[in-house]
């Protein structure tokens, strides 16, 4: 049923991605299996085309492109009660680090499935994610870094929310291509997200 929206994306074939999801719309299929089961399993297969190195940064790039495409013929057919949108998410890159396509990437994928998502972008100081969580209210927060060297940043921002009475129950969840659960844990973190995927069961899971 999905084989062909799966294909479509793996392919990184925008048109007939978007295509193939209104084809399932079309025959009633219900939109959040259409993410579950068709959109996120078409982001897999590009991620690792990604890391066996036949894709390159370009190709997700289009990869998100097609994914955003998708998820906007699908996302007014998500209903309250089936997509779980009970939480509002905060995410950003940073400060020091200009990367965002990951967590564009995530972004998009959080939408999809229902929540809320602030995203206020890359290079942000450790005061704006304070900031931002509180004029949210949000329940996660989200922190992105693709350098080795602006790991240690988010270290700074935990700290800078762990700090805050108000704050104490965010949940805080980290990913980049750097990190992995051991440096979560030593920083922190809640938990830590190796992909879209990745992110969207873990904060599912932590907040429903």
């Amino acid at each position: 049923m999905y084989g062909n929206l799966i294909e479509a994306l793996g392919n990184v074939d925008k048109e007939k991605s978007v295509a193939e999801v209104k084809k399932l719309v079309n025959q009633g299929i219900d939109a959040y299996d259409i993410i579950q089961n068709g959109i996120m399993e078409g982001m897999e297969i590009v991620g690792q085309r990604f890391q066996e190195g036949e894709y390159f940064l370009p190709d997700l790039l289009l990869a998100a492109e097609a994914v955003k495409a998708c998820s906007d013929v699908v996302k007014p057919l998500l209903s309250e009660s089936k997509s779980g949108n009970k939480a509002t998410i905060v995410m950003g890159t940073v400060a020091g680090d200009v990367h965002d396509l990951g967590k564009n990437i995530v972004g998009t994928t959080l939408e999809s499935g229902g929540y809320k998502v602030v995203d206020i972008g890359v290079d942000v100081p450790r005061e704006k994610f304070v900031e931002a969580v509180r004029k949210e209210k949000a329940q996660v927060l989200g922190l992105s870094a693709l350098l080795t060297v602006t790991m240690v940043e988010m270290e700074k921002v935990i700290q800078a929310i762990r700090k805050e009475p108000v704050l104490k129950n965010v949940k805080i969840v980290v990913g980049g291509a750097p990190l992995d659960q051991e440096y979560a844990d030593k920083i922190g973190a809640d938990s830590y997200a190796k992909d879209a995927r990745d992110a969207l069961l873990k904060i599912r899971k932590m907040v429903g």
